[in-house]
């Protein structure tokens, strides 16, 4: 699975698109500074964080695409700055366990 492949999935919307990349596996959590040490890089990581410090940790542990769940607010301050770093944020209404595991069923991975 890609992250253009979510533009395909129901209940998933592209929010910041950016180049493609693979996903490789699913990381939820909402703890930053957690996320920033334990997401591996390649993921799809599923979280209701969606401030600019959410951005930098997305950018720093190399994943695939922040994945905003349960219909949380991604901020203007962090739309621009995912899109200046090549961030992906897709939304979704589901919550994060629910959103990994379609995307994990998506993917193959389960």
């Amino acid at each position: 699975m890609t992250t253009d492949d979510f533009a395909q999935m129901p209940d998933f919307t592209v929010a910041v698109p950016g180049e493609s990349r693979p996903v490789a596996s699913v990381y939820c959590a909402d703890l930053l500074s957690w996320a920033m040490g334990r997401a591996p890089a390649d993921a799809a990581w599923c979280t209701v964080m969606g401030n600019v410090n959410a951005v930098a940790v997305a950018h720093l542990a190399d994943v695939a695409a922040i994945v905003l769940c349960e219909d949380a607010v991604l901020d203007e301050d962090a739309r621009e700055k995912a899109a200046q770093q090549g961030v992906i944020i897709v939304r979704t209404g589901l919550p994060a366990f629910a959103a990994g595991v379609a995307i994990a069923q998506h993917a193959g991975l389960l």
